[in-house]
């Protein structure tokens, strides 16, 4: 490309930088979006050189400002600041790199293997990406996660004289964007927070892929959010920086930018003599680490044939990790009464317009926004979780996805787990939701047989640091299973165990396996076959993730290739779970359930102690005959 005309404005020489690194890098590609990115350029450039408390020798610094780009595809506007401003690299280990974030030699190989510049803006492979975006909306949604720690982080770690955070959160978007719905439920709750540490930029050039965006959308957009109590600010022209700069100083009255790490650090080592428990708390959070003691008040419980709700032995042990760890802060989409996930020790609170240091968590009824919220907390280094009934995890898919994607600890909390849920009928019967969130790379499934395992899975998933986990739960009684006859619920650390073996060390001619509920189940089976004189194993497989993890030995050691009768129980979907009964049978669900009492539906759908003793001797007549 070639010019004749001569920029002597350093300001406007950085905007046309931006603009032709965009041209480029796209040009080099043969692949990508440049329009976005040029035309922003000015709103991007007057926000960072202006605003943005931002440091790029320390891109964690825990206090900066956060910029996400909610339109993924303008990646080449982040990929451009970053190298323009000297962003330097940060390893796995939060240590920062001398080397550049994205050098020119990444951003010539913008969109090719192994650059620093993907397609769209990856968390964790880039330093200086607050987020993975690409998906629209949901990087609005993350950014109101963002703002929410901002203000809970404020209002639990500040003290006077010590105003360690107050960091704002810009996020970019445009008509996409705001056509998800997952923004509208983001942008609902943010203006009943009054995040007044938020602000969205919208950049409605009224293009799409189709065309231009009459062809469906004619939204008022300020108007509507004027009505979600946002203070709403126009700016005509994207290439006014005057304009610009004076709606980015609207929102933020305070437009000075402290010397950074010098200004912060000799402000955070003050605090450390002054409040050395909260600062210890702070480093253990910004490090995904947990206080000593953590784990001394969760509960074990006692063998009980008649049980307890995984539901309700999940709500005890969140309060009492809840209680050690002050981090921990989470809530449901509207059903916390019968998630059970509300914590309810003193001083845990509700997070709020009136009170920033609430623990309990309100989404409304959004699901999909309280997956992308819960994103943001955890990107910011809460320890977030967030609730729900199973059957609504097909709301959250995305943000699930994006968990896992960006590699950050959300703890997605599922109960109802099953055609357990009786009379409500098939519309909230879980059928395919476990084994299509087993599909995802990197999510840990724990589906726990009783309240122990429920204990044990909590003591397995809160020291990891970078494996976001989906935790299914029982509506209904589990028994609680006698561990001195039993093995114990530890497990589940490994993703599946032996449970029960065949007496007097015989080798097993059939091997019985179960997750959740139907681990019960088997074992009555077991024990039928045990009185009959048959050998027979039981194998609780509450992980599909955790098990696979394992070397081949361990495998090996519990599901023994040697024996191929095997019966698999699950209320759900049969799929994947010819993995583990290769030549074995398997008892689950294929079509969408039913409504009617629960009694009446096992028996219907052959969840029963008969049912899976006779498919039992089947395996081991047809397997002994071979």
């Amino acid at each position: 490309m070639t010019s004749t005309m001569t920029i002597t404005d350093p300001d406007e020489l950085a905007v046309a930088t931006i603009r032709t690194l965009a041209m480029d890098a796209v040009q080099a590609a043969n692949s990508g979006h440049p329009g976005t990115p040029m035309a922003l350029a000015p709103v991007a450039y007057t926000l960072w050189q202006e605003f943005l408390r931002f440091d790029p020798a320390q891109p964690i610094w825990a206090n900066r400002d956060r910029f996400v780009l909610s339109v993924g595809h303008a990646s080449m506007l982040l990929y451009s600041l970053l190298h323009l401003t000297g962003v330097r690299s940060v390893d796995p280990k939060y240590e920062t790199l001398g080397e550049p974030s994205v050098s020119v030699e990444d951003l010539k190989r913008f969109r090719q293997l192994d650059s620093k510049c993907p397609g769209h803006p990856e968390y964790r492979w880039t330093a200086g990406v607050e987020c993975t975006t690409g998906p629209l909306g949901t990087g609005y949604a993350t950014s109101v996660g963002m703002a929410m720690a901002s203000k809970w982080q404020a209002a639990t770690f500040n003290r006077p004289g010590f105003p360690l955070f107050d960091y704002d959160v810009y996020a970019v978007g445009g008509d996409g964007c705001m056509m998800e719905g997952v923004a509208q439920e983001a942008a609902s709750l943010a203006g009943h927070l009054q995040l007044d540490n938020l602000c969205w930029i919208y950049d409605n050039n009224q293009i799409t892929i189709e065309g231009s965006t009459s062809l469906a959308f004619s939204d008022d957009i300020a108007t509507k959010f004027i009505g979600l109590g946002w203070n709403v600010i126009r700016v005509g022209d994207a290439n006014d920086r005057r304009r610009l700069a004076r709606a980015f100083a609207t929102f933020k009255a305070e437009a000075h930018r402290p010397t950074l790490r010098e200004t912060w650090d000799a402000l955070y080592a003050a605090y450390r003599l002054h409040h050395p428990d909260l600062a210890d708390h702070l480093d253990r959070m910004q490090l995904r680490t947990l206080p000593d003691g953590w784990d001394t008040d969760i509960p074990s419980f006692p063998a009980d044939p008649k049980g307890i709700a995984g539901r309700e032995a999940n709500g005890m042990v969140l309060n009492a990790i809840g209680a050690k760890v002050p981090w921990l802060v989470g809530g449901s989409a509207d059903l916390a009464p019968s998630t059970k996930t509300l914590m309810t020790f003193d001083g845990a609170g509700d997070f709020s317009a009136s009170d920033r240091a609430g623990r309990n968590l309100h989404f409304g009824v959004r699901e999909h926004a309280a997956g992308c919220i819960a994103n943001g907390l955890a990107l910011s280094k809460v320890r977030p979780y967030q609730a729900g009934f199973l059957i609504f995890s097909d709301f959250q898919r995305g943000a699930i996805r994006l968990s896992a994607l960006m590699e950050v600890p959300v703890l997605h909390l599922y109960t109802h787990d099953s055609i357990g849920v009786g009379e409500d009928g098939p519309t909230h019967q879980p059928v395919e939701q476990i084994v299509s969130l087993r599909a995802i790379p990197g999510l840990v499934d724990i589906r726990p047989a009783d309240a122990n395992e429920v204990a044990e899975a909590w003591r397995v998933v809160m020291p990891m640091r970078h494996d976001p986990v989906a935790l299914f739960l029982s509506r209904q009684p589990l028994p609680t299973l006698d561990r001195t006859r039993y093995a114990p619920a530890s497990g589940l650390a490994r993703g599946a165990y032996v449970l029960a073996d065949p007496q007097e060390g015989r080798d097993p001619k059939v091997i019985l396996i179960g997750s959740g509920s139907e681990v019960a189940l088997v074992v009555g089976a077991y024990e039928s076959l045990t009185a009959e004189g048959v050998a027979a194993r039981v194998v609780s497989m509450p992980s599909w993730e955790l098990f696979d993890r394992q070397d081949d030995d361990y495998r090996e050691s519990v599901l023994p290739s040697a024996v191929q009768a095997r019966v698999a129980v699950e209320q759900g979907s049969t799929l994947g779970w010819q993995r583990y009964a290769p030549q074995g049978a398997v008892i689950g669900m294929s079509t969408f359930g039913a409504s009617a009492p629960l009694k009446d539906l096992v028996t219907k759908f052959g969840f029963t102690p008969e049912a899976v003793l006779a498919t039992a001797k089947e395996q081991i007549a047809r397997h002994s005959s071979g």
